[in-house]
């Protein structure tokens, strides 16, 4: 039994002073509030229930920074697409399985205690397939065990480099399959997820580009899970649908597939009123990625909207271009400042908007992520504490300083229970980081 005294704690959406979390077996046995420290008690100022990661690519996090030269003309996402691509068909399993480490690592470190790992980059670096059609895969899951971090795989269908099932170009073709070896991936991907404790299995169309109507419906049957995909990130992609069906990625969706709860529809950028109505009484979660969305200048999600006529929202890292929580939600809330030129947009009136950000994130995370959240008696104990020794604020403006201020940082974090994080370092920083530098600097002079 571990028991973790909390000056203060966020249960449900309200701040809890003076809470007793009992953890046993990896689960959140009991909760009181308004007691005292008893003897043994691992005390900390402030515990926040770990929060889902939604929507990441890991190997992506070893090209963060080399893609900010700009080219000869206007750079924009599919230029920075081109980049990825050439850095993609580059890595081979030990170093899909670093970098996924040290992305994982850095995730626990920030308070993500799960990660919906959108993962693509299936085959070998010439296209064939191992003869673990799952090589990739089981990497991940390996990443995911070393790191502590809870999985969903999110295995990617990829077939077509356009809408209407256009043929694949060369830097796809670490990505590319068809249904029936699809179907293979799927099959070892439910059985590493019965093996692995805490994680779950989904699937995602890559994006409306990269799956035909006929080959959607048929990835629908395959899992009983949640289901991710791609949709309206880009003007173009919206351009180049209309031209293919005479409707809009959202609408195409919403009128064609059976879309409800199971549904997160990452980015959503470009999205009519009408759109962003239906979207939120479908029941799909919206995935957005405020960080890489600004990266890549893909554009703002109306999130206020979305909520208004009920919509649930959860974040991801995506690119991993940098992996912080704290910037994710900070960087949503100030898009929608900028987008409506107000200020406290995402919170109720009276509220506190980190909180309110917080507990959105959190709710529409886990629904994404078909895994619950939350310091709930009986729930998995992940968690993680902000240092608030030196913060001259009242407990109440804690979590809005941590996301928009200066000087807070995550302490400590413990996923299923086990304790991962102290002092802000992962309990294997050392190991993981020294074997991620040496991969990308072979991956950078191997060119």
């Amino acid at each position: 039994m571990t028991v973790i005294f909390a000056e203060h704690a966020l249960i449900g959406d309200e701040i809890k002073s003076d809470v007793r979390i009992s953890i046993a077996d990896g689960r959140i046995e009991r909760i009181e509030i308004g007691v005292k420290a008893e003897a043994g008690d691992e005390r900390h100022s402030f515990v926040l229930p770990g929060m889902p990661n939604l929507h990441s690519h890991t190997f992506q996090r070893a090209m963060a920074g080399l893609a900010e030269t700009r080219g000869p003309g206007a750079d924009s996402f599919w230029s920075w697409r081109t980049v990825m691509y050439q850095f993609g068909l580059s890595m081979n399993p030990e170093q899909l399985e670093a970098i996924a480490a040290q992305a994982f690592m850095e995730m626990v470190e920030q308070g993500f205690s799960r990660v919906g790992e959108f993962h693509y980059l299936h085959h070998d670096r010439d296209g064939s397939l191992y003869a673990n059609p799952a090589e990739h895969l089981e990497r991940i899951a390996a990443a995911s065990v070393e790191t502590g971090i809870g999985l969903t795989m999110l295995p990617v269908f990829y077939a077509h480099s356009g809408f209407g099932g256009t043929a694949p170009v060369e830097g796809q073709r670490r990505f590319i399959h068809d249904l029936d070896q699809f179907a293979v991936l799927m099959a070892r991907g439910g059985e590493i997820a019965r093996d692995l404790p805490g994680a779950n299995l989904g699937l995602a169309p890559h994006s409306l580009r990269a799956a035909t109507p006929q080959e959607l419906a048929a990835l629908i049957e395959m899992t009983s899970g949640p289901i991710h995909i791609h949709v309206a990130e880009q003007v173009k992609e919206v351009e180049d649908c209309i031209a293919w069906s005479g409707q809009r990625p959202v609408e195409w969706l919403l009128n064609h597939a059976p879309v409800d709860d199971r549904w997160c529809f990452i980015h959503a950028t470009h999205v009519t009123p009408s759109e962003v109505e239906r979207m939120a009484k479908s029941g799909a979660i919206a995935g957005l990625c405020p960080v890489t969305e600004a990266n890549l200048g893909d554009g703002i999600f109306p999130v206020s909207s979305f909520l208004g006529h009920g919509g649930r929202f959860g974040v991801g890292t995506d690119s991993n271009v940098s992996i912080s929580l704290r910037e994710e939600l900070q960087i949503l809330e100030y898009s929608q400042r900028l987008s409506e030129r107000s200020r406290n947009v995402i919170a109720a009136p009276g509220q506190s908007t980190g909180v309110s950000l917080f507990t959105k994130a959190l709710d529409g995370g886990a629904a994404a992520l078909k895994s619950p959240a939350g310091i709930v008696a009986g729930q998995s104990a992940d968690l993680f504490t902000l240092d608030l020794s030196n913060v001259p604020w009242s407990a109440k403006h804690a979590i809005d300083q941590w996301i928009f201020g200066a000087g807070i940082g995550v302490d400590c974090a413990w996923v299923r229970g086990q304790k991962l994080v102290s002092g802000g370092r992962h309990v294997g920083r050392d190991e993981i980081s020294s074997r991620f530098r040496k991969v990308v600097s072979d991956l950078v002079a191997a060119g």
